[in-house]
């Protein structure tokens, strides 16, 4: 709001003033009195409602027909209840009187004239804009908070259009109106009014390059849809048609939260006289947004769609892989899209090109692909195929030899849901793999890092996963959900509980059942020569030592116990100083609900039956979860990477509020 109008009355003629309703106007009763005055009365006109504010310590409230003294402890206020019809169509009078006389040494009249403005938003967050004549200028988190809410109009609606909706200044489909929000500008009062008087919209300069402003005329034509605020156009004088009472307007988001950007922007109208010498500014009205974050969604939230790559190259085919995958996706009732040769360029890895969230606002929600910085051969394909109507696009450049593999979002995940030593997350926690506590090593880009923290309802999670060759947190761990009250597990790789099981087998005496039985052009190692093996013992300890690092980072930060762990059992062996698992890597698995695609790990065969696929069946299946082996040996695994690597799912949003919660 803009600070309280004045007005200073005159003895010798009539003052007129603007008075926009529901706002107080201060009314200068002292500036020119009758000499002798000592008292003074006012009155007005119907629709105008008088104040007069006093220190109740330093005057007495007047009884009946007696005045008020003329003294610097008593104001006068006045406000209006509706817009006028007329010009100066209501009246205050103000008398004064000298001590003791009865009758007036003088009178001042003040002509006012009503003029309804507002600015009104979605500050209920209810999905459509109400009058407010509350606190439009703040915005508040929580279940009881209050502030409008906008979208990054990161989708494209119309395929006449090349880019995002965002960069264009035209309007390019009537549905792109649905991803914005609506915003009604309120300008009652006589016509005449607005000959000496004019409304001007205005966004900071900071504001102006993160959210647009188009002005709504209706119909079904584009052109009744203009841009008037945005990158290039920083205020608008608003073109009011004679009679004219209310303006629609529709507002987007131009720009995600980030390390510059706290993600509220402010819009404001004001009424200006433009009759003075001087333009007077008369009132400003305030409306705050905030920008609505990207999310991500953990392995716990039902599945809408898989997405996979089919490849041609020297490793082969991985045709069978994919008829794998397709009967999982049957068995889980979701959607699977396939990306052929033409589009991947033989790129496999999808699940390091692409991390799937959504963004959402009272009216509005739909789903966002964030394309990761490392650009390989699937570079293009979130923003040639994924984006369409409804469906978004955000990306964060790094220079080229500045990515490194940490980078990929293998190496990004979150969390289900948790509360930590009393503080909730309702939407999980992002967790990213770094080189901490390593001194150097590989490390998320910062700009990507920065990204993701400025969302500010998902607060990473720095893990070290360094200690990988390829060094991406999908590596070590994964969630899967259960029905308990708990609603979900960690799943974390275990050299030791891998071990441990071949020790236990050997004791039984299968201590000749080998590892990789029935795999082609792979040397098969015996549960004895495993056990054997000093480098391997060495290597599975070094990596044990990693994970439980990890482990405790997790257990702190997520406000996890020992019984919301479930330990995979899984070996490593060290290349140099990094870490590559010895066989497929089974907590790199495809969750689909409660359909589980893991690796084939390929272990030793003990009564008809591996080992390693029972082991992993009895610590998951009474969970109510179901295990299929999926075999990614030679399409996957020998490339570094398995099923998770290889997939990318699209789940299904949160039912929670993200503005319900309080960061």
């Amino acid at each position: 709001m803009a600070s309280q109008q004045a007005v200073r009355l005159s003895l010798k003629k009539p003052t007129y003033a603007v008075c926009v309703v529901g706002i107080k106007t201060y009314v200068d009763v002292r500036s020119d009195v009758p000499k002798g005055a000592k008292t003074f009365g006012v009155s007005g006109s119907s629709g105008v409602e008088i104040f007069t504010v006093y220190n109740p310590a330093r005057v007495t409230e007047p009884i009946g027909e007696s005045h008020w003294p003329l003294d610097a402890n008593v104001d006068v206020t006045v406000s209006v209840d509706t817009a006028s019809k007329d010009l100066n169509d209501l009246k205050v009078k103000v008398s004064y009187f000298g001590q003791g006389e009865d009758g007036a040494l003088g009178h001042s009249m003040l002509y006012l004239t009503g003029v309804d403005v507002s600015l009104d938003v979605d500050i209920d967050r209810q999905g459509k804009v109400k009058r407010s004549r509350g606190d439009k200028e703040t915005w508040r988190w929580g279940p009881e908070g209050h502030g409008a809410i906008l979208l990054v109009n990161c989708d494209r609606d119309s395929p006449r259009s090349r880019g995002l909706d965002l960069t264009s200044i035209q309007l390019t489909s009537l549905d792109d109106l649905k991803d914005m929000s609506p915003m009604v500008l309120t300008c009652d009062g006589p016509d005449r009014l607005f000959d000496n008087h004019k409304l001007v919209m205005k966004t900071p300069f900071s504001d102006s390059r993160r959210v647009g402003v188009f002005c709504a005329r209706g119909g079904h034509s584009l052109s009744n849809y203009k841009q008037v605020l945005g990158p290039q156009h920083q205020s608008y004088e608003v073109e009011r048609q004679p009679g004219e009472r209310k303006i629609s307007f529709y507002v987007e988001g131009l720009a995600f939260p980030d390390a510059d950007f706290s993600g509220l922007v402010s819009l404001s109208v004001s009424l200006v006289d433009k009759a003075a010498l001087v333009e007077v500014l008369i009132f400003t009205d305030t409306v705050a947004f905030r920008v609505a974050p990207w999310i991500m969604t953990p392995n716990t939230q039902p599945p809408l769609e898989l997405y996979v790559c089919s490849v041609m190259d020297t490793h082969g085919s991985n045709e069978k892989f994919l008829r794998d995958l397709s009967d999982l996706v049957s068995q889980a009732n979701c959607k699977m899209t396939t990306c052929p040769r033409a589009e991947n360029q033989n790129d496999r890895w999808i699940q390091d090109e692409i991390e799937f969230g959504y963004v959402e606002a009272p009216h509005k929600s739909f789903p966002v692909v964030f394309d990761s910085p490392r650009d390989r051969g699937l570079k293009d394909f979130s923003y040639k195929r994924i984006l369409g109507p409804d469906f978004g696009y955000v990306t964060k450049e790094i220079p080229l030899a500045g990515a490194s593999g940490l980078d990929s979002f293998g190496n990004l995940d979150v969390s289900p849901p948790v509360t930590v030593g009393g503080k909730e997350y309702p939407l999980g926690r992002i967790l990213i793999g770094s080189s901490f506590p390593k001194s150097g090593g590989r490390r998320m880009a910062k700009v990507v890092y920065d990204f993701l923290k400025a969302q500010q309802v998902q607060a990473p999670v720095e893990l070290y996963s360094d200690w990988l060759s390829v060094g991406h947190v999908d590596e070590f761990l994964s969630f899967v959900p259960t029905s308990d009250q708990k609603g979900f597990r960690l799943l974390l790789a275990s050299p030791s509980v891998c071990l441990k099981l071949f020790q236990e087998k050997r004791e039984e005496g299968h201590g000749e059942a080998a590892q990789f039985d029935g795999v082609q052009h792979q040397v098969k190692t015996s549960i004895n020569e495993m056990l054997a093996d000093g480098r391997l013992q060495r290597d599975s300890l070094h990596v044990q030592k990693c994970i439980d690092w990890n482990r405790e980072v997790l257990k702190r930060e997520l406000g996890l116990t020992e019984r919301d762990i479930v330990d995979i059992p899984q070996l490593f062996y060290l290349q140099g100083p990094y870490a590559e698992a010895f066989f497929p890597n089974m907590v790199n698995m495809v969750v689909l609900g409660k359909h589980l695609g893991i690796p084939k790990p390929f272990g030793p065969i003990i009564h008809g039956r591996c080992c390693l696929e029972e082991k992993v069946r009895a610590l998951l299946e009474p969970l109510g979860l179901r295990c299929t082996f999926i075999d990614d040996f030679l399409s996957y695994h020998k490339l570094l990477g398995e099923v998770h690597c290889g997939t990318n799912v699209r789940r299904q949003p949160f039912s929670f509020k993200w503005w319900h919660m309080v960061p």
